[in-house]
């Protein structure tokens, strides 16, 4: 059974506001308001003077748990959000194997799952370690973006992008942090430029929270665990309303949502659920033998879940 063995995070120290954002990407005033009053957001992680392979290398470095145990590792897999993050023929994730002493494992990318990736990376993490036949190999999954585009800066009325990343150790089996089930739901007749066709966006709007539910009951179902069997929700920190009210409709406690970081950090594309986790268990939410379930949520549009015991 998957087991996330550790999780490190990095976030860097400059912190703005979302006016400063918005100004920068001409969000109008109302839309501005929208997203502070309405959605939750306040202030925002980022790091104007680095480039992808420093945020992912301040994950690394963050993870101790790695230390000594780089040839263990036989896959490094980048969980990213965006299609295309530098030019052509340049690879950060490259550089990364031979700064950390990882050039022997196989390395690569997973995309096409906008902000949800990071829980198919993990999942695709544990397949290859299940078919790797040695017990101590390690995945090393990698999340975190640079937000260097107006698309990778903002989900028109739904979110701010932020700069966090997080780096995660994966083993085929463990006695913490085990997954228990994953889901996904894909609706592609949502696929598409959300800012420059209003009707899409309305029509994604509308249907979000309805199939969000379906991943997440579906990923409850494979594990069979109920919601009032789960100690929290971790979610992706796009804003706070639409989880108010996806626990509306299912009945589940809004308090049980690690929502801290939605005000503080900003959407951190496919990092989002590693950083609730870290949150999560540095804060003492999670008990040993808790169930708790990762949900997030990619333009395009795929939904996902993830069940795990910590």
């Amino acid at each position: 059974m998957t087991a996330l063995e550790a999780v490190a995070v990095h976030l860097p120290h400059h912190t703005v506001p979302i006016e400063a954002v918005g100004d920068r990407i001409g969000l109008t005033p109302r839309q501005l308001r929208l997203f502070r009053r309405f959605h939750g957001l306040d202030q925002l992680r980022l790091d104007p003077g680095g480039k992808l392979p420093d945020l992912l290398g301040a994950a690394v470095e963050a993870l101790p748990e790695l230390r000594g145990r780089e040839r263990n590792v036989r896959f490094v897999i980048h969980a990213r959000s965006m299609p295309v993050a530098v030019p052509y023929p340049l690879n950060p994730l490259h550089d990364l194997l031979d700064r950390y002493g990882l050039a022997h494992a196989s390395a690569f990318t997973v995309t096409h799952h906008a902000c949800a990736v990071g829980l198919l990376a993990v999942d695709l993490a544990g397949r290859l370690l299940a078919g790797a036949d040695d017990p101590e190999a390690l995945a090393l999954v990698l999340a975190g973006e640079k937000t260097f585009t107006k698309d990778a800066q903002v989900v028109p009325e739904t979110g701010i992008f932020a700069e966090g990343a997080a780096a995660c150790l994966v083993r085929a089996t463990g006695e913490r942090n085990r997954v228990l089930s994953y889901a996904v739901r894909h609706r592609p007749e949502f696929d598409g430029r959300l800012a420059e066709d209003p009707d899409l966006l309305a029509r994604y709007q509308r249907e979000y929270p309805t199939v969000m539910i379906e991943a997440i009951e579906a990923a409850l179902d494979q594990a069979g665990l109920d919601l009032s069997d789960l100690a929290a929700v971790l979610p992706h920190n796009v804003n706070q309303a639409s989880w108010r009210s996806i626990c509306r409709r299912i009945g589940y406690p809004v308090d049980k949502v690690v929502l801290d970081n939605v005000p503080s950090v900003g959407h951190s594309f496919a990092a989002d659920g590693l950083i609730n986790l870290h949150t999560a268990t540095t804060r003492g939410l999670l008990r040993r033998g808790d169930r708790y379930l990762i949900a997030a949520a990619g333009i395009g549009a795929t939904f996902s879940a993830m069940a795990v015991e910590h």
